[in-house]
């Protein structure tokens, strides 16, 4: 990412320090993070960020053993089911989604969707690439009081494969990531969107962690820096109509039509994905009782426990 010729020091440019992060995806709701990247905000920060997804994604755990990585990005239901049963210990140091990025497909129909026809269905949700939709689906299904356990579930395949077998006729729902389910609505007349979950209320959905036992005074004045920019390219997208920045769209996410990502990214500014970097308190507990209740472990999390706020919450002190 070249050196860094912001802050220097006696007329000479200052060399960037590297950042590598390990993330489980690549998805438009980290967006804030690829603007920060694409616009220099880490730069700011004298910070070379760089970022590594492993296949399989758990890879992730093992770039923050070995110390390759300085954080990992993901759900925070790996390092909470790690940390509660005895496995390993993590702590978080805030996030970036606020929601729930999924969506849930059904057949077009001109009947209007009422949550309790999920009642006695079957739904499909991809279970390759980590556990997250099914989690959220049954935790949703509870807080709508419907028996989670008189609903057919085919999960343990992968998402693509899913979405041509649904397509196709087999089963009655379809959980995905909400661009995928808008650029399947834009091809296919005969399904539609039964209902968005970034509109389904704060949840912690992906977060920035680390081995506890390898933080370092160093380790949190970075993050620190790295939560500032993440800050000022959140910022940077809820300032903008996604219209305005069409053509940035089209290179980050070259596989789905433009125009749908620029409706999801917008809708995803008016429903709050992006609030700030901090963990919201009530989103953490809301999602740590949904986890237990999935059987993770026995009870929910403390966020003191859990989360270190203070590099998120220092980098919002300083805006």
């Amino acid at each position: 990412m070249g050196d860094y010729a912001g802050n220097t020091t006696n007329g000479t440019e200052k060399t960037l320090e590297p950042f590598h992060m390990t993330a489980t995806g690549y998805n438009l709701n980290y967006l804030p993070e690829y603007i920060a990247s694409r616009h220099g905000f880490f730069k700011e920060q004298g910070l070379d960020v760089t970022v590594n997804i492993p296949s399989p994604w758990d890879g992730v755990l093992d770039s923050l053993h070995d110390n390759s990585a300085i954080m990992a990005l993901g759900g925070i239901w790996v390092p909470s089911m790690y940390k509660k049963n005895n496995v390993q210990d993590y702590t978080v140091f805030g996030q970036i989604a606020n929601r729930c990025p999924l969506a849930v497909l059904r057949r077009t129909s001109s009947e209007p969707f009422k949550v309790t026809d999920f009642a006695k269905s079957t739904v499909l949700m991809k279970g390759i690439g980590g556990a997250s939709a099914g989690l959220f689906f049954k935790m949703f299904l509870r807080e709508n009081d419907i028996d989670v356990g008189a609903v057919t579930y085919v999960q343990d395949l992968d998402g693509k494969m899913l979405g041509d077998l649904f397509q196709g006729g087999m089963g009655d729902y379809f959980v995905t990531d909400n661009l995928s389910a808008l650029a399947m609505v834009a091809r296919n007349p005969k399904v539609s969107i039964a209902i968005s979950m970034v509109t389904q209320g704060n949840i912690p959905w992906s977060v920035y962690y680390r081995e506890t036992a390898t933080i370092t005074p160093e380790v949190l004045e970075k993050s620190q820096r790295f939560f500032t920019a993440l800050e000022k390219g959140i910022a940077w997208v809820m300032e903008r109509d996604a219209e305005t920045y069409r053509d940035e769209l089209a290179e980050l996410f070259p596989n789905v039509p433009v125009d749908v990502a620029i409706k999801v990214t917008n809708g995803f500014r008016r429903d709050s994905m992006w609030t700030s970097t901090s963990v919201c308190p009530q989103g953490f507990a809301r999602w740590q009782k949904g986890l237990a209740l999935a059987g993770l472990y026995p009870e929910p999390l403390d966020y003191k426990y859990m989360v270190n706020d203070g590099p998120a919450s220092a980098a919002r002190a300083t805006k």
